[in-house]
């Protein structure tokens, strides 16, 4: 798995996406993983609040990154399917995404994340669950 080799060999550079809105990565294992961020201004929407699509992004990313470990050298994922509800806002703190996998098929793989804030005790503000398609490149 070329990605997930560059990401033990790099961590976070190894994915353009980190490093643009400074992703950290916490942990990640076979089934789970663990991102988190700061919430900066210029990641707002015009209300002020962390715009709603980076919430999609990084539990996309969080799931991602828990169903590389379970993959083969040759196969590949790719989302087809996510949604997201949101439950609650926030303005500014660190984020965290927390991804897994809920059921794995040959041709499918069924993951969820939440992302919470942690400034006072963990607060859920959004829930997202994915299917992703496995495909097995030459």
């Amino acid at each position: 798995m070329n990605y997930l080799r560059n990401v033990e060999e790099r961590g976070r550079d190894a994915n353009p996406f980190f490093r643009l809105f400074d992703i950290k990565i916490l942990n990640y294992r076979e089934g789970h993983s663990l991102l988190s961020m700061i919430v900066r201004g210029d990641m707002h929407n015009g209300e002020g609040w962390l715009q709603g699509g980076i919430y999609t992004a990084i539990a996309d990313e969080a799931m991602a990154l828990a169903i590389y470990p379970s993959l083969d050298e040759v196969e590949h994922i790719a989302t087809v399917s996510l949604t997201t509800t949101f439950i609650r806002g926030v303005r500014e703190g660190t984020i965290t995404a927390e991804g897994r996998i809920l059921k794995r098929g040959k041709r499918f793989i069924f993951a969820e994340a939440d992302v919470k804030t942690h400034e006072r005790e963990p607060v859920l503000l959004t829930r997202s669950s994915a299917v992703f398609s496995v495909s097995k490149m030459p």
